[in-house]
């Protein structure tokens, strides 16, 4: 168990991280990031920027150079990716993150491995519960599902170990209109249910809609951030950093 948060502590706190691939060449150049417990944040910018390596960075999957990453106020920039699960960050990664081999309910009951045993099946039912769709097909193969249905398998899988912290990586992407407005109806769910999301998206209408904040980085670092209101309707903002004019459409709450 962790222990209680303290007010007005942000559930994870990413300060100046710097990261890439390779010893010498960051990628992510000093970015800073802070998300409050049961907030939705979304990390949007232009193809390139380093959105994606900046939430692979905090997740352990890609070298940090320097820079800190704090959970819960715990520093966790050192732990392996096999150690954070354990620790309530869990990480959805835009491909191979099902097993396509395995039916719906053998990936989640693998997911569930790390668990005690007597809370497998309860969490297993929870999860059907939240992901109806999951339920009537739990005996399929993964790989014949849709693409969307796939989509849920992955994050059905990182819930399955209750994480405090969901980071994913552009869950809408290759995804029909439909599928990603489902997808994103999910998301609003998993947190109503008191999970906190970061996310990196390249819809950025689909994601403003129902994020709280939005950080936005241009050339692995810090160009803008804001409530998420503020940047839909900012059309500087959008024609710099999100292609195009104001984001009308549907309301963003304030």
């Amino acid at each position: 168990m962790s222990a209680p948060q303290a007010e007005n502590q942000p559930i994870l706190a990413v300060t100046d991280l710097v990261s890439g691939y390779d010893p010498g060449v960051p990628i992510v150049r000093g970015a800073s990031m802070t998300v409050a417990p049961g907030e939705i944040v979304v990390i949007l910018g232009p193809n390139g920027a380093g959105k994606s390596t900046f939430i692979k960075s905090i997740a352990g999957l890609v070298p940090k150079q320097s820079g800190s990453v704090r959970l819960e106020g715990r520093e966790i920039a050192a732990l392996p990716a096999h150690r954070l699960v354990h620790e309530g960050l869990a990480f959805v990664p835009q491909t191979e993150n099902v097993f396509g081999q395995m039916s719906v309910e053998d990936n989640l009951r693998l997911a569930a491995g790390i668990l005690p045993k007597a809370e497998r099946a309860p969490q297993l039912d929870k999860m059907y519960g939240m992901f109806a769709d999951l339920a009537r097909q739990r005996h399929l193969l993964a790989g014949r599902l849709s693409g969307g249905q796939r989509q849920m398998v992955a994050v059905a899988r990182a819930l399955m170990v209750s994480p405090r912290v969901v980071m994913l990586d552009e869950p809408s992407a290759g995804l029909s209109p439909k599928l990603v407005e489902q997808v994103f109806v999910n998301l609003a769910g998993i947190r109503k249910a008191g999970v906190t999301i970061v996310l990196v998206e390249q819809n950025a209408r689909a994601a403003l809609a129902i994020a709280d904040r939005a950080y936005i980085l241009a050339e692995g670092r810090n160009a803008h951030e804001g409530g998420a209101a503020d940047l839909w309707n900012d059309p500087a903002i959008a024609a710099l950093y999100l292609g195009g004019g104001k984001l009308r459409g549907r309301e963003v709450p304030a």
